[in-house]
C-alpha cells in the first residue's frame, strides 16, 4: 500500500475516532452515565494515539508503544462496564 493511501486512511480513523469520541460526550453530558464518559475517553485517547502516524516516514502500528496505549484504553472501556454493573 502506498504511502499516501496509508496516510489517508490513518487519517480517517483517526478523524473518526475524535467523532466517535464526541457523541458519547454528548451522550454523557445528557446522562452522566460513567459508561458513555469511558468510552469517550477511550475513543479520544485511541484518536490521539493516532495522529503521530501521520507524521512518520514510515508508519508502523506494530511498535509495543500503540499496543500499550491500546491496553489502557480497552481497560477505561472494563472499568466503565464494571462500574455500571457493580454499582448500587
Amino acid at each position: 500500500m502506498s504511502e499516501i493511501a496509508m496516510g489517508f486512511l490513518i487519517g480517517v480513523i483517526a478523524t473518526a475516532s475524535f467523532s466517535v469520541s464526541g457523541i458519547f460526550f454528548k451522550y454523557w453530558r445528557s446522562t452522566r452515565d460513567t459508561l458513555f464518559l469511558a468510552f469517550a475517553l477511550a475513543f479520544f485517547i485511541e484518536a490521539v494515539n493516532r495522529i503521530p502516524l501521520l507524521f512518520m516516514e514510515h508508519p508502523n502500528e506494530a511498535s509495543p508503544w500503540y499496543y500499550w496505549v491500546r491496553l489502557i484504553t480497552f481497560f477505561i472501556i472494563l472499568a466503565g462496564i464494571l462500574k455500571k454493573n457493580y454499582e448500587r
